[in-house]
């Protein structure tokens, strides 16, 4: 008999798995040990999110 893990847990746990991934990645950056060319894809992936939030913003205050 094989067990079901609810939706919810299922999410829950990969929630816990990528924010103590992103909290490895931050305290890497913030010490300044990330990989010159991660840093520069993370630079250009952040100026992308910050583009599509603008408009999204704008349209939020209007």
């Amino acid at each position: 008999m094989t067990q079901v893990v609810p939706r919810e847990a299922a999410f829950a746990a990969a929630r816990r798995v990528l924010d103590a991934a992103r909290a490895r990645r931050d305290a890497d950056r913030a010490a300044g040990r990330l990989d010159p060319a991660a840093e520069t894809i993370l630079r250009r992936l952040e100026r992308q999110q910050r583009a599509q939030q603008a408009p999204a913003l704008d349209r939020a205050a209007a």
